[in-house]
């Protein structure tokens, strides 16, 4: 299959052992009816993916049956977790999976959502501090609080259950006037990401709506360059063509790539890949 062919929202690549996995949100049922399942797609050049293969399927009794959105594999210890986003119509967040192969078959690994359990949350990613401490940072949703939000929490060792509260980092009118509001007065925050670039600093991409509704990518950084820091949003955006719930990842041959997808429309989202620079401190595409 080529990228075209490939219906998908939030796209995530890990790199692992010579092959490119994709996954992602499944475009039919991503905002509409029961959603079932997850998928990977396999790759050794970026250009040329497998069939999708199923790597969760709902079990009997999961306690989620809608909005299987934005699935994420870390390794970490030698296994592969899967953080994605569920719901089951009031009780929206981010939930772990386990497996010991990239290719699954993932399994409930956390008891229900890491995410507070009375907030909409979603886009929950993994983050391993430079002294090994693991956190989750998540978004709170645009639904409940207008001014979307960008939190972390510390995770247990084993990444089953969250430790403590969470950590406002910041919020998504800290990107005004390049984030602009959706549906009249809400600012969305969707879909953060951690990597760092060679001098070691910490960068967050993350996801809004800029000019014309358009679905854009926004950089955020820390001035400590670790998760403790204080957070600033860049002013200007990353990427402003109606795509978006991006992350980065370096190639076999070591190429920085941005994946996102785009156009930003319903059942028409495809995987894209976009060499990315970073030169006198600043990122571009």
């Amino acid at each position: 299959m080529k990228c075209s062919e490939i219906l998908l929202r939030d796209p995530f690549v890990l790199p692992y052992r010579g092959t490119y996995y994709l996954y992602g949100t499944r475009s039919e049922t991503a905002f509409a009816g029961e959603a079932f399942g997850f998928d990977v797609y396999q790759s050794a050049d970026l250009i040329e993916w497998s069939k999708p293969k199923e790597i969760f399927t709902r079990p009997e009794g999961f306690w989620a049956t809608m909005n299987y959105w934005a699935p994420e594999v870390h390794v970490y210890r030698h296994a592969f977790y899967l953080f994605a986003t569920f719901s089951d119509g009031p009780r929206q967040g981010t939930a772990i999976l386990r497996a010991d192969s990239p290719e699954g078959p993932f399994v409930p690994w956390s008891d229900g959502t890491i995410t507070p359990r009375d907030w909409r949350c979603l886009d929950g990613t993994l983050y391993i501090a430079n002294d090994g401490t693991p956190y989750m940072v998540f978004c709170h949703e645009w639904m409940q609080v207008r001014d979307g939000q960008i939190l972390a929490i510390r995770l247990s060792e084993d990444l089953k259950a969250p430790l403590g509260e969470p950590k406002l980092l910041f919020t998504a009118t800290q990107g005004k006037p390049a984030i602009r509001p959706f549906l009249l007065w809400n600012y969305v925050t969707d879909g953060p990401f951690f990597f760092r670039t060679e001098d070691g600093r910490l960068h967050l991409l993350w996801s809004s709506y800029g000019r014309r509704n358009a679905y854009v990518q926004a950089l955020a950084h820390s001035d400590n360059d670790e998760i403790t820091g204080h957070w600033t949003v860049d002013r200007e955006l990353l990427y402003t063509k109606d795509g978006g719930h991006g992350m980065v990842f370096r190639t076999f041959d070591g190429q920085c790539m941005l994946t996102l997808h785009s156009p930003n429309r319903k059942k028409s989202e495809h995987p894209i890949f976009i060499p990315i620079r970073y030169e006198n401190g600043k990122l571009s595409v």
